[in-house]
């Protein structure tokens, strides 16, 4: 197992694009742990403000940046050792994002002469697939390669965490209905802790006689499905609830005629991702070669689930139903 000092990054700039977001607060953390100064590049810098408090003074920087506009992309990157890029978007244009924005973002770094580059792309990415959100992915990790061919391509699984957007999704959901549809109740999925991700990130930038020029797919230990994941919700949070499966029929119809509408529960191509499922291929080095022992969801889902149980910590499972 690799082994790192809690100070491996000390005084290196490592620029994050998209940092702005879930996975980029958490990393945060982690490479403000290491010792690094970070600067957090986004299209809304002001949405990262709250990392302020977690950095010593000037060790927290904040950039204005359009991945389809170069200049923004030249200056953010300027004078760091290290680049992260964590663009990624669902809707807009996702060609110029995930896929001309990736390669833009890669030469960039190329030219200042940064060290080392870690693009986080996903499991699932495939130029030949009809879905736009992988097709592009696909396309910019091929354009990192050819603009930066030492890169670490990251292609994380579902990622959750305290604060995420996928179990708390559901819990408020299973808080508030008694009975619920699950789309795609069979598909597969292989949850991964935001923070395991991260840790990933960071050991990436610092070893990268080992991990450059390599894809890692991350996914976490155990494989369950759609309708398994919110039963454990549920049942962390001490309700007895109805699940109605509905067939992909059903499910895809929906989304085709919902999907359009500001707040729809799922669009057509979240679908047809679900429905993909999103584990690892067995095809790419995981956690095991980077040295990181994935956490399960299990370990975590009793003590974030109080929130929602009828009483919070004072509850029962009798009084939450």
């Amino acid at each position: 197992m690799t082994t790192h000092n809690n100070q491996d990054l000390l005084g290196k700039v490592v620029t994050v694009l998209g940092g702005s977001g879930f996975l980029g607060t958490h990393l945060a953390q982690e490479l403000l742990a290491s010792g690094a100064r970070l600067r957090v590049a986004s299209r809304n810098p002001e949405r990262a403000f709250r990392l302020k408090p977690l950095g010593n003074l000037g060790q927290v920087a904040f950039v204005r940046c359009d991945v389809t506009r170069p200049e923004t992309v030249a200056r953010a990157i300027a004078g760091c050792d290290a680049v992260v890029n964590l663009v990624g978007v669902f809707d807009g244009d996702l060609d110029a994002v995930q896929g001309d924005g990736a390669g833009l973002i890669a030469a960039a770094a190329r030219d200042a002469g940064v060290k080392a580059f870690v693009h986080v792309s996903a499991i699932g990415a495939d130029a030949d697939s009809p879905i736009a959100y992988a097709r592009t992915k696909a396309e910019g990790e091929e354009a990192v390669r050819a603009a930066f061919p030492k890169a670490t391509v990251i292609r994380p699984s579902l990622m959750f965490g305290p604060d995420d957007n996928l179990i708390n999704r559901f819990a408020g959901l299973i808080a508030g209905l008694p009975v619920l549809p699950v789309f795609g109740p069979d598909a597969p999925l292989q949850p991964v802790f935001v923070d395991d991700v991260a840790g990933a990130i960071r050991i990436a930038l610092i070893d990268q006689e080992k991990a450059g020029g390599k894809t890692y797919e991350l996914a976490g230990p155990e494989v369950i499905t759609m309708l398994d994941l919110n039963e454990r919700i549920a049942h962390a949070q001490g309700r007895e609830r109805g699940f109605i499966p509905l067939p992909d029929a059903v499910s895809a119809a929906f989304a085709t005629l919902t999907g359009w509408l500001p707040g729809a529960p799922i669009t057509r191509d979240q679908f047809e991702l679900l429905k993909s499922g999103s584990v690892a291929s067995g095809k790419r080095p995981g956690f095991k070669a980077l040295g990181i022992s994935p956490k399960p969801l299990g370990l975590f889902l009793d003590r974030w689930m109080v929130r929602y149980r009828k009483h919070g910590r004072f509850g029962t499972e009798a009084a939450a139903n």
